[in-house]
């Protein structure tokens, strides 16, 4: 559809383009901006970027949420005049570098709630810095650029050039970064001053997959380490294929440490692949699918013990969902997975007083599920535990859901033909209404979309 288009306006000729441009451009600003920049020759547009930096430095306004937007764009076009602009490389890793020199004067008068500038910071700028640096032949200059950058960097965008050094710089130079760091980490009397470039160290460290390198860092930043530790230096190890190394430092987490438990398996599961060791391989995504049942932990744990296996797991599986008294959304979403409706069914029924709306993203899948499989009872409960939920909470926002949520009740009311041991859909209305019929706020929209 694209190559189609983009034909049919070649089609149309130079001028009547170059007409529609101009009107476009009249519109709009950033139109207006592309069109300077097609015009402009490379010397104009340098001068466009250092005019546009200036006012950058010089501007008071100041940028609140909702504009953020809108100006982390006009960054972004800034770094397209420089693009268009500068052909040297050496020049324009320096003027990339001084739009990093900008941080402070344009993020004291911008709020970035939603990261919209700092992507511009982290992302874009990094990639134009990383495009010129690669054809710079003076690789020890970047080291210098980007190490002078880092030694201000009070809103944290500076160092996403410390951590793509690998991307432009070869293993020397990143050595000798590495050495001037640890230098000014030696006289630094300030402990954050001190732990910062030590940190700046760890990043290059395990950039030339330097294990031990990053190891004494580690310790040398914290002295007693701790669970994130042990994982972020096993990791390491493991990038850098000394797998016997990786599984001592993961050893050194106690078996019950639930803190990164998720982190810790998935560099245990690399590690044991690569060692070979099916049969450790297998007792971990045995552990793994039993701690969150899905298909996915399944299909893991069937890759390593044989897919033929499918049937024998999910039978056993479903026995031992049986017997846990405890409700878990997790097992429930498993076994309508598996086709198992009828044990979905039943497990929910059985569990029912369990059932908690405050978590509404799991359940409300759940309810979805039993309305398609026509388990209408079962799908009435859980509806009626997320309707009072918001009920409870008094959580006026959610009231629409809420609305929603009883009017589903009334027709699901309709097709359930036995209650069982529950309340019919008349006397749980009827309660719910004695509970907080004073939310008249809830009570007049529910009559209303009635």
């Amino acid at each position: 559809m694209n190559n189609d288009k983009k034909q049919k306006l070649i089609d149309l000729g130079a001028e009547r383009l170059a007409h529609a441009l101009l009107e476009i451009a009249v519109l709009n600003d950033a139109a207006d901006d592309l069109v300077e920049r097609l015009i402009a020759t490379p010397k104009e547009n340098i001068q466009r970027f250092k005019k546009k930096l200036a006012g950058l430095k010089r501007s008071k306004r100041f940028i609140d949420w909702r504009g953020a937007s809108g100006f982390a764009r006009d960054l972004t076009r800034l770094l397209q005049d420089l693009k268009s602009g500068v052909s040297d490389p050496l020049t324009g890793v320096e003027m990339v570098a001084a739009f990093y020199e900008t941080d402070e004067d344009i993020f004291e008068r911008c709020d970035d709630s939603g990261g919209d500038v700092g992507d511009v910071f982290r992302h874009d700028a990094k990639e134009v810095f990383v495009e010129y640096a690669l054809r710079c032949a003076d690789k020890p200059k970047i080291a210098d650029i980007i190490l002078n950058l880092n030694r201000k960097n009070g809103y944290g965008v500076r160092d996403v050039l410390i951590e793509c050094a690998s991307d432009c710089l070869p293993d020397p130079v990143i050595r000798a970064m590495i050495a001037r760091l640890q230098k000014l980490a030696d006289k630094d009397k300030d402990e954050y001053g001190r732990r910062r470039h030590l940190m700046l160290i760890e990043s290059l460290a395990r950039q030339i997959k330097d294990a031990k390198l990053f190891e004494k860092t580690r310790i040398a930043s914290w002295g007693k380490l701790s669970t994130a530790a042990f994982i972020d230096i096993a990791r390491v190890y493991l990038e850098g294929g000394d797998v016997e190394a990786a599984h001592l430092w993961l050893n050194k987490i106690p078996e019950d440490e639930t803190f990164q438990a998720y982190e810790r398996d998935k560099l245990l599961l690399d590690l044991f692949r690569r060692q070979g060791d099916s049969e450790k391989l297998n007792d971990l995504l045995h552990r793994k699918f039993r701690s969150h049942r899905s298909m996915d932990t399944l299909q893991a744990l069937l890759d390593v013990i044989g897919q033929e296996k499918q049937d024998k797991i999910i039978v056993d599986e479903i026995a031992l969902i049986s017997e846990c008294s405890a409700l878990r959304e997790s097992d429930a979403n498993f076994l309508i997975a598996t086709g198992k409706i009828d044990e979905a069914e039943a497990y929910l029924l059985d569990r029912a007083d369990q059932l908690n709306g405050n978590y509404y993203g799991s359940l409300l899948s759940l309810a979805e599920a039993m309305v398609l499989e026509n388990r209408n009872l079962a799908a009435s409960l859980i509806y009626r535990s997320l309707l009072v939920s918001i009920l409870e909470r008094g959580y006026t926002k959610a009231y629409p859901h809420g609305i929603r949520y009883l009017k589903k009740l009334d027709k699901l009311a309709v097709v359930v033909t036995e209650w069982k041991t529950f309340n019919n859909h008349a006397v749980f209305k009827n309660r719910i209404y004695q509970d907080h019929g004073r939310k008249r706020s809830f009570w007049s929209k529910y009559e209303v979309k009635k």
